[in-house]
């Protein structure tokens, strides 16, 4: 065999490689891309409870006008936090602020719905107990969510890094995907269910 066809065979069998990598990875990361779509809907899901929730609240008590604000806030907050829509995050710093600003409206939503314990009227109210159930759904659904996309990111991860893989990835354009950081408690969804007979009367005004 002369040294044309060796040639020739050794940029088959390294193009062959290539386009076995290039596939590999593009399908991993694809089911990354989809999984952090499922974190985007859900936790979308929970931004449009919040203004159903607050106008609940707000019109059938007094409610505390500091608790409401902090949650419209930490709203709006979640929609100042830009992460690439549809595509997997590979900034862990980004993620960060991204998941900072989820986490503080989950911490607000949890301290209206502690506060509305002193408020039987709303506790009672069909509306914001169906919003309630809604909301505690959907922060199971995140921590599912979440789960399967840190799967999916360490499949896809793990597969990036594996010798020879990891000498052709950054050629081809492949980036390391970013993972969702488990805070204290987070594998637990909040507890947002609440004992409807022992109503506690509101204070007095």
């Amino acid at each position: 065999m002369g040294c044309a066809a060796v040639l020739v065979v050794i940029a088959l069998v390294v193009g062959i490689s290539l386009a076995g990598t290039y596939n590999r990875l593009v399908t991993l990361g694809q089911e990354v891309d989809k999984q952090w779509s499922q974190v985007e809907n859900q936790y979308q899901r929970r931004a449009d409870l919040v203004p159903n929730l607050v106008a609940t609240v707000r019109g059938a008590a007094e409610f505390e006008k500091e608790t409401l604000e902090a949650v419209v806030e930490a709203r709006a907050s979640v929609g100042r936090a830009q992460v690439t829509t549809g595509t997997a995050p590979t900034d862990p710093a980004q993620l960060a602020q991204y998941e900072q600003a989820q986490a503080a409206l989950g911490s607000a939503l949890q301290r209206l719905l502690v506060v509305v314990e002193r408020y039987p009227e709303l506790k009672a109210n069909a509306n914001f107990r169906d919003l309630q159930a809604q909301l505690e759904g959907t922060e199971n659904r995140i921590a599912v969510a979440r789960m399967d996309y840190n799967t999916a990111a360490q499949s896809y991860n793990t597969t990036l890094k594996r010798f020879p893989t990891n000498l052709m990835a950054g050629m081809l354009g492949f980036k390391e995907k970013a993972y969702f950081r488990a805070a204290p408690g987070s594998d637990r969804a909040p507890a947002v269910q609440f004992d409807f007979r022992n109503a506690t009367p509101a204070p007095a005004r």
